[in-house]
C-alpha cells in the first residue's frame, strides 16, 4: 500500500506539534512538593476547569493574572516555586491528568472533607514532621528541658 507524500507530511507535522507540546515533568525539580496555584489572565481558555475542577482539589487555588497565559505553578510547602507548567494547549481532560499524575488529591464534592492522608498531599509528608523528628534526635537535653512538670501544669 503506497501513502501519498502530502498525507506523510500531515503525519510527520501533527507528530512534530504533539511533541512540542507534551511537557516532560522531571522528576528532580519536584522533590518537596506540597501544593500549587494555578495562574490564569484569560479564564476562557481554560474556564471548565478553573470554575469545575480547581475548587475539588485539596491544595490547589486559582490566581488571576491580567494578562497571563494559564500555568500552573508548583510549589513546595514553604512557597518556593519548584516549576511552572504552561496549560494553554492542555486539555480539561489533560489537565486533571496531569494533576492525578503528581499526586493531588480531587474531592467528589467540594464540602467534601479530605480524608487524613491526604491532608499534605500532593506531598507525602509533613515537612514538619521530619524537623521535630531530627531536632529531637540530635539535641535529646533540649527536649528533656521542655517536658511538662510533675503538676502537669504548662503555665509555668
Amino acid at each position: 500500500m503506497r501513502v501519498p507524500a502530502a498525507a506523510m507530511w500531515l503525519l510527520l507535522v501533527c507528530g512534530v506539534f504533539h511533541c512540542l507540546s507534551a511537557y516532560e515533568i522531571d522528576p528532580q525539580k519536584l522533590q518537596g512538593l506540597a501544593k500549587a496555584k494555578v495562574e490564569v489572565g484569560h479564564p476562557e481558555r481554560v474556564k471548565a476547569f478553573v470554575t469545575q475542577d480547581i475548587p475539588l482539589y485539596h491544595n490547589l487555588v486559582m490566581k488571576h493574572v491580567p494578562g497571563a497565559d494559564p500555568e500552573l505553578v508548583l510549589l513546595s510547602h514553604y512557597y518556593e516555586e519548584l516549576d511552572r507548567i504552561p496549560l494553554s494547549d492542555m486539555t480539561r481532560a489533560e489537565i486533571n491528568n496531569l494533576l492525578r499524575s503528581l499526586g493531588f488529591y480531587k474531592k467528589a464534592n467540594q464540602d467534601d472533607p479530605v480524608p487524613e492522608e491526604f491532608q499534605f498531599s500532593p506531598a507525602k509528608d509533613s515537612p514538619w514532621r521530619e524537623k521535630r523528628e531530627s531536632q529531637t534526635q540530635s539535641s535529646p537535653e533540649a527536649t528533656s528541658e521542655t517536658s511538662i512538670p510533675e503538676s502537669g501544669r504548662t503555665d509555668l
